[in-house]
């Protein structure tokens, strides 16, 4: 897979360019089965959004945090999250859209400058130094990257109904993670031209610039441990992975 473990990574490596994170929280998190939205469960006395924007706020090579979240949890967010948690590279909250693109075109909007963009996920609180300066080394040779990992199942694609039709090679399936992280021109631009033609199907980032241009997109070793909190099964996992 050609992956690098952390001691073949820069020894040392300084942050000469403006990396900013946009930290997705406006999910609703329907299959939470909960009344607490899922950024906001607790996971060890913390909410999930804490170790999410603790990552970025740890990482020298993160500069600034553009945090997105729903228009009626922006105070919230800034009192009881930011402040109270010190989070001092968060500049800006804002409010999210309907859906996921919406909310992150929202996040493009609001940054000021800079030289890449760290597009991440709120409801995963696992990402970590390791992950973000793999990805941040990738996106300065390849301008577009995402993290995942290989599948560990074998993959079935289904007809219309129901049966097994393909069974793709398990080597090149990826399952897909964030941060996805890009150059700040070619991800801004690629919003822009998705916001005005809106096409059905887009499910993440890097779909966004595989559709609006023609620059491919690397992928980059994330963790397995960079679960997405989307169930009560998830929480249960988080909790774990905090013992550890």
């Amino acid at each position: 897979m050609g992956f690098k473990c952390s001691s073949e990574l820069k020894a040392g490596r300084k942050n000469l360019m403006k990396n900013v994170a946009i930290v997705l929280a406006a999910g609703q998190g329907k299959r939470m089965n909960s009344k607490v939205q899922k950024q906001y469960l607790l996971i060890k006395d913390r909410p999930v959004l804490y170790y999410t924007l603790n990552s970025f706020e740890t990482s020298p090579l993160i500069s600034e945090i553009i945090l997105v979240t729903g228009k009626d949890e922006i105070e919230y967010c800034r009192k009881e999250i930011v402040e109270n948690y010190g989070f001092t590279k968060v500049v800006k909250i804002v409010a999210g859209g309907k859906e996921r693109y919406h909310s992150v075109y929202e996040g493009i909007q609001a940054i000021d400058s800079a030289d890449y963009v760290l597009i991440h996920d709120g409801a995963r609180p696992f990402v970590n130094y390791e992950i973000i300066e793999r990805a941040c080394a990738a996106v300065e040779e390849y301008k577009a990257c995402v993290v995942g990992m290989p599948v560990k199942d074998t993959i079935k694609i289904a007809d219309e109904e129901g049966f097994a039709a393909q069974t793709p090679d398990r080597r090149k399936v990826w399952q897909v993670q964030t941060p996805q992280v890009f150059e700040y021109e070619l991800i801004k631009n690629a919003y822009e031209k998705l916001m005005i033609e809106e096409p059905e199907g887009i499910t993440d980032d890097a779909m966004v610039v595989e559709t609006m241009t023609d620059h491919k997109v690397k992928l980059v070793e994330g963790s397995y441990r960079n679960i997405k909190i989307t169930t009560p099964e998830d929480l249960d996992i988080a909790t774990i992975f905090c013992g550890l």
